[in-house]
């Protein structure tokens, strides 16, 4: 799959530098948000505010984790490339207590498997079954649409923002799309041919060529201008690929792979965009 070998290429000049262990975002504050697993899988605790389900969808069955409002309108949350960490469940809880309340979703897209560095990342990405994750993507969709929300979105970060474009083009009970720093592959979704709202975030110094560079952001609009849907895409002076991840351990490990930028203000714009979107296509409960 293209979109995993423009990642392996922008990842390749970092792999010997990364540090280990998962990434978790701080800011803003969150009540119940979760501590980083000592072991590569993915677990829960009798602690965590999420509910873990299983969804069938042809031939397989793969976890879920849920958290928020019940009958609100709901959002599937797909994972960076790192698998489903304690990191994507505390987007997941910021995202549920957004606006009036949304119920979020993360497909277990690596079904268990979540690495502890950017080599086993790497690994696992190449690995993942591209077509199969977008029919994750629409069994999520209409779990949630089936258990009471109404309308519902779909947003990811890297692997995941690359994902959420897909879905907003090959999934047609997507209602809205916000994606970060990922666009995909021309042989996985053409985003010319999108179906739902989209709005993207990127950073400026990004260098992910190809996937999440400014390049690839401007070839994006350029596809969404002639899709006909709604759409933004929003670039973020000064900073690089996951400028959203500012947790202290996430800095760490982003200056490990050479991104040291920090930048809160463009944190909190993002979020509040974000926020716009989802309630101006999704509303809120």
């Amino acid at each position: 799959m293209a979109t995993a070998h423009l990642l392996r290429r922008a990842s390749s000049a970092f792999l010997s530098s990364a540090s280990t262990g998962p990434l978790r975002p701080r800011s803003p504050p969150l009540p119940g948000l979760l501590r980083p697993p000592r072991a590569a899988m993915a677990t829960d605790s009798s602690a965590s505010p999420f509910q873990k389900i299983q969804i069938q969808r042809e031939d397989t069955t793969f976890d879920a984790y849920v958290v928020g409002k019940e009958n609100a309108p709901g959002i599937v949350v797909l994972q960076e490339w790192w698998g489903v960490d304690y990191e994507i469940k505390n987007h997941a809880i910021h995202i549920s207590q957004l606006g009036g309340g949304y119920r979020a979703l993360i497909p277990d897209l690596y079904r268990g498997k979540v690495a502890l560095d950017v080599a086993e990342a790497q690994h696992l990405m190449e690995g993942l079954d591209w077509q199969g994750a977008v029919k994750d993507i629409q069994a999520s969709v209409k779990w949630l649409k089936s258990n009471g929300s109404p309308k519902v979105g779909v947003t990811g970060y890297c692997m995941g923002g690359a994902l959420s474009i897909a879905s907003g083009v090959l999934v047609p009970e997507v209602d809205a799309v916000v994606a970060f720093y990922g666009t995909p592959s021309s042989e996985l979704a053409d985003p010319s041919k999108a179906k739902a709202p989209i709005q993207a975030h990127f950073g400026e110094h990004d260098s992910f060529v190809g996937f999440s560079d400014v390049t690839a952001a401007k070839s994006l609009e350029e596809k969404l201008k002639s899709s006909g849907v709604p759409y933004e895409v929003h670039i973020y002076p000064g900073c690089s690929h996951a400028f959203m991840n500012t947790s202290p351990e996430a800095l760490e490990r982003k200056k490990g792979m050479g991104l040291t930028d920090e930048n809160q203000e463009a944190v909190d714009l993002a979020w509040s965009r974000f926020s716009a979107w989802m309630g101006r296509f999704l509303g809120s409960a």
